[in-house]
């Protein structure tokens, strides 16, 4: 097998929207091997605006306008990483981000959409929403549908085609659900609707008559409270959902950058190349110079291709392309129902036939981002040696705590083991770290390392040092020390530099935040990026996983499911109804959840603890259970569970170290075959602690670790028996 080609240069793509979703979609068919692609993003999906009249109306759900960012990056091969981008510094070449550290790149675009606020106005922010960005808009919306007043009122305000469309939308979800809209469109000109055709522009204004909606023009907002909109003329306009549509304002941040800006957007040439040749722009952000052009999707759609083509020629010394934007192009605004009008080749129809073209062009775009190519697999020779196939195993090897060797094989490796021969060490093989005599005190010491199953090493570094911290943690110790060890993939050596001074920095703050110092460690090179920590922890009484008496309650600090979510990411599959990425960021939230605050509460009560990781949650459990000479129930509805890791078992999803689990732990247990069951054998990176807390403070335990936002919850009882779980 050849090795992969080094890393040598970066690609970052701020924003996930449409030009940048397509291009993400060509480099996953066609890549550029040297080039890492990264995709900053707020969030884990981006919305298809061509859907979202269809869904404020009621005919498309959420999820069905929505790319999901983490599926499409893991086709593309490309790193997510979710935050804000703030800035941009062109002389050192990085992107300033609102949460992390800044970001390096050898090619930047930028794809962030426009925004319909009206920052201006009082009151707008709290009480009122835009329509871009769309993620707030539709969900405020849907809570709106869900409780409105039986005759709401809304006031849209702009009365170009977007507003006129949501306003038709609006009006027509509300009748669907029984209510008796009252909408009104407010528009600062003179007329509504410039910009189309007047054949298309007297059929919408029919449109918008026989909906009931009220126009005003000539006057704007000045004032937005919760309950009405006061305008520029005086009026005062009950409202109880207000909605801007009115223009295209350019993100703040984009004025510091030192690009050329023109009216706030940046200012490209007919190769898409800003100012600064390193960074492009494309969509509602960029202005053409050459072509100037209105606000529209289509043109970041037909924007792709050519910036596909032109970032990659300005890594390798190719010619640019030019873009040349069609003069017009077919505008179908949507009528709230499924009719919609044209505004182009002379049609101003508003009949079905052209929602219905609408229809198909929508889902037809949206397919490209619903179902990738499968992932090749490991190909077998054609007379495979005896073993080889089962060795292989059906489904691709997970990463983090799924690459882990299963229990039973473990134990057999570690049973041959003597016992510790120094005097001080007290105890080291079966807890979840060794102990050793340290003057008056005690330390312990453990190790962790995970293999990456992110292309982010920033968030890999987090994820692996709360991962490593929760043995220290589970034993009841303050951590002291932490030691790296890291494997990195091939790269130029200024990135291996920099990807290094990234894990360590993210690692640091991890470590710092715990009030442990990272003091050295060890790096080599290798196929794949795995970072793993040695750390030491003080602790005056070490909590074991011994102990645990019959009566005492069972806490579980995080809910359980990254196993399943994190292999269903690696395949790029999902679940019926279920968004992948929202599932993913889910997960990568708890991931780098730091269990401190959690031990520091259960650490003076527990009378066992562990941190439940690559074994699953019936796996670590049984440990107490042999550890403590006793039995447990386990309440499976109590059991808290990651959004989407349900869906994704009950559609067949697991980690590939699952079979492994149940084959350790499942002749001991009584439990139904369900998909949440099923769940109890997913192993988990950077798990929560389980521990066994006397029953009388079990609940005050509970109220305390909720006062401290931990998602904890009591999930079953220490029982007196042989080791065996009861799942009821």
């Amino acid at each position: 097998m050849k090795d992969a080609l080094p890393i040598v240069k970066d690609i970052v793509l701020i924003g996930g929207g449409h030009a940048h979703a397509l291009f993400l979609r060509m480099w996953g068919m066609a890549p550029l091997p040297g080039v890492r692609v990264t995709v900053i993003n707020p969030g884990p999906t981006a919305p298809y605006t061509g859907m979202l009249p269809g869904h404020i109306a009621g005919h498309y759900a959420r999820d069905g306008l929505m790319i999901d960012l983490i599926r499409l990056a893991r086709f593309a091969g490309a790193r997510v990483i979710l935050d804000r981008a703030t800035g941009i510094d062109g002389a050192a070449r990085q992107i300033a981000l609102a949460a992390g550290a800044p970001l390096h790149y050898d090619l930047a675009s930028v794809d962030i959409g426009i925004g319909s606020d009206l920052p201006d106005v009082p009151g707008f922010a709290k009480n009122a929403v835009s329509a871009k960005p769309l993620g707030a808009y539709a969900d405020r919306w849907q809570a709106f549908v869900a409780h409105s007043p039986p005759s709401p009122h809304v006031v849209v305000i702009g009365a170009g085609v977007g507003g006129v469309e949501l306003a038709l939308a609006s009006g027509h979800r509300l009748m669907r659900a029984g209510a008796d809209p009252r909408i009104t469109l407010v528009e600062r000109g003179d007329t509504v609707l410039d910009g189309v055709g007047q054949g298309a522009r007297r059929t919408l204004l029919a449109h918008l008559d026989r909906a009931g909606v009220t126009v005003v023009t000539g006057a704007h907002p000045t004032a937005v409270t919760d309950t009405m909109v006061t305008l520029s003329d005086g009026q005062v306009l009950r409202s109880d959902f207000t909605l801007s549509v009115a223009g295209a304002r350019p993100q703040d941040w984009l004025a510091a950058t030192g690009l050329t800006l023109h009216d706030g957007f940046v200012a490209v040439s007919q190769h898409l190349q800003s100012s600064d040749p390193a960074i492009f722009a494309v969509g509602d952000c960029a202005h053409m110079i050459h072509a100037p052009r209105p606000k529209a999707g289509v043109f970041a759609v037909r924007q792709a291709p050519v910036l596909f083509h032109n970032m990659r020629a300005a890594l390798t010394g190719l010619r640019l392309r030019a873009y040349h934007p069609q003069r017009d192009y077919l505008k179908l605004v949507s009528t709230g129902g499924k009719g919609a009008v044209a505004d182009k080749f002379g049609l101003r129809s508003g009949g079905a036939w052209l929602w219905h073209l609408k229809d198909h062009i929508d889902r037809k775009f949206m397919r490209k981002f619903t179902g990738y190519p499968a992932m090749p697999g490991t190909s077998l020779p054609r007379h495979p040696v005896d073993g080889l196939r089962q060795a292989l195993g059906e489904k691709p090897l997970c990463g983090g705590c799924g690459a882990k060797v299963g229990a039973l094989d473990l134990h057999m490796a570690l049973s041959a083991l003597p016992p510790p021969s120094r005097d001080d060490v007290l105890s080291a093989i079966g807890d979840d770290a060794a102990i050793l005599r340290h003057d008056a005190s005690m330390q312990v010491i453990t190790t962790d390392h995970l293999r990456a199953f992110c292309n982010d090493p920033r968030l890999m570094a987090r994820i692996t040092a709360v991962h490593a911290l929760g043995d220290i943690w589970a034993m009841g110790a303050a951590p002291q020390v932490a030691l790296a060890q890291i494997t990195l993939p091939r790269m130029s050596p200024a990135l291996h530099a920099e990807t290094l001074r990234d894990i360590m920095d993210q690692a640091g703050v991890v470590f710092r935040a715990a009030g442990a110092d990272v003091v050295g460690g060890h790096t080599s090179v290798g196929a794949e990026l795995t970072i793993g920590f040695t750390v030491t922890g003080l602790v005056q009484r070490a909590i074991t996983k011994a102990g645990a008496r019959a009566g005492d309650v069972l806490i579980l600090t995080k809910p359980l499911g990254t196993g399943t979510i994190l292999a269903a990411e690696m395949a790029n599959v999902s679940a019926p109804g279920l968004m992948l990425g929202d599932a993913v960021a889910g997960a990568f939230a708890s991931m780098i959840r730091p269990l401190g605050r959690a031990a520091a509460i259960l650490s003076p009560h527990a009378h066992a603890m562990t941190d439940v990781t690559g074994f699953g949650l019936a796996g670590h459990l049984l440990e107490i259970l042999d550890a403590s000479h006793c039995a447990a129930t386990l309440t499976i509805g109590a059991i808290p569970l990651l959004a989407g890791a349900e869906a994704l078992a009950a559609a067949g999803h697991a980690s590939s170290l699952s079979p492994a689990n149940r084959a350790a732990t499942e002749w001991r247990m009584n439990h139904e075959q369900t998909p949440r069951a099923a769940l109890l054998f997913d192993p988990q990176t950077a798990g929560g602690l389980l521990a066994a807390v006397p029953a009388a403070a079990a609940k005050e335990v509970l109220v305390q670790l909720h006062a401290a936002g931990e998602p904890a919850a009591i999930v079953g009882q220490i029982t007196a028996g042989l080791p065996f779980i009861d799942v009821v």
